[in-house]
């Protein structure tokens, strides 16, 4: 069992730094074409923080592990609201652009409603997954139309300590980044490390929450719906702190909802047509259920003056360690 721990934690390093590696080369690479925070929210950190639940999923499902592939996906969109919102918003409340509510949070609502309705049948079939990947290139369209109705921001010349929510002062790999020589190069060899990484820290978590599940006989399903799926989720806590950090609520805000939103289109469908995975009843009739609540929660606790405040991030962390301790409760 020691040993088991010990691989998954190895396997979330490796995946955290893949994350973050992914998150700064393309980050940078994004901010050159002058796109404002909420869109590289939405999209390239999205992507970057969703890329750890792509991968596991890919490996969960060819070992055979539906319920913890599905489980993953549904715990980390719980967490990415519930966990990572509340931590977020109680340590520094949130303000930003009313748009995200009115534009990308009725989308992310509707995947998430989507999701729901594929898997009442028990599968989320190759279909399904086709009708996910199609709602994903919508949504591309849509950013990237949105992104062009906007005025960019000049972001080549201003200073990145002011601009990087990610950015370490002094640190000698981010002044490669910004160095006019070696900058390409870098941005574009940290994309490719972090992918090896979060495929190498991928695999290793799904080898250990598997082997973890079998000595303790739990279900992969609640596995991926806890200890799965908050160790993936730690890229999008660490981004959106960061984020917060660097009063850049609409960076953190779009990350959040971004990430929901490719967990499902992205991650589900793309795995599903590459192989169809089962849900349990347990998932359809409470999991989900729970997911659900929690996206709808969000809008009434952040739609005045576009403020998450300190008590609503309280109610969000309280809501999500009470799912945490009913989820542990049978195995007390």
């Amino acid at each position: 069992m020691l040993s088991q721990i010990v691989v998954f934690i190895l396997g979330l390093g490796i995946l955290y730094l893949g994350a973050d590696w992914l998150i700064d080369g393309a980050s940078e690479i994004a901010k050159r074409f002058g796109i404002r925070p909420l869109i590289i929210g939405l999209t390239i950190v999205a992507l970057g923080t969703s890329l750890p639940e792509f991968l596991l999923n890919l490996f969960a499902v060819a070992a055979e592990e539906d319920g913890l592939a599905i489980g993953n996906i549904v715990g980390s969109n719980i967490a990415n609201i519930a966990l990572i919102l509340g931590v977020s918003s109680f340590l520094m409340p949130l303000t930003f652009d009313g748009s995200a509510l009115k534009k990308e949070y009725p989308i992310m609502l509707a995947a998430t409603g989507l999701f729901y309705m594929l898997a009442l049948d028990g599968n989320i079939a190759r279909t399904d997954g086709m009708i996910l990947v199609a709602g994903l290139v919508a949504f591309l369209v849509f950013v990237i139309k949105d992104a062009g109705s906007t005025s960019p921001i000049n972001t080549v010349t201003a200073s990145p300590a002011q601009d990087d929510p990610l950015f370490v002062p002094h640190s000698g790999l981010k002044k490669w980044l910004h160095d006019e020589k070696t900058g390409p190069f870098m941005r574009v060899l940290l994309i490719v490390a972090g992918m090896a990484a979060l495929a190498i820290g991928a695999r290793l978590m799904v080898q250990a929450a598997v082997s973890m599940a079998e000595i303790l006989s739990i279900a992969p399903v609640i596995i991926g719906l806890t200890i799965v799926a908050i160790g993936t989720s730690l890229p999008e806590l660490a981004a959106s702190l960061m984020a917060s950090a660097k009063e850049e609520a609409d960076l953190s805000v779009g990350n959040i909802l971004g990430s929901n939103l490719l967990n499902i289109l992205f991650v589900i469908g793309v795995v599903a047509i590459i192989q169809p995975m089962e849900v349990d009843d347990q998932t359809l009739a409470l999991h989900m259920p729970v997911m659900i609540g929690f996206s709808l929660l969000l809008y009434p606790l952040a739609r005045r003056n576009h403020r998450l405040a300190r008590p609503g991030g309280l109610l969000l962390l309280t809501g999500f360690l009470g799912y945490m301790i009913y989820l542990a409760l049978p195995y007390l």
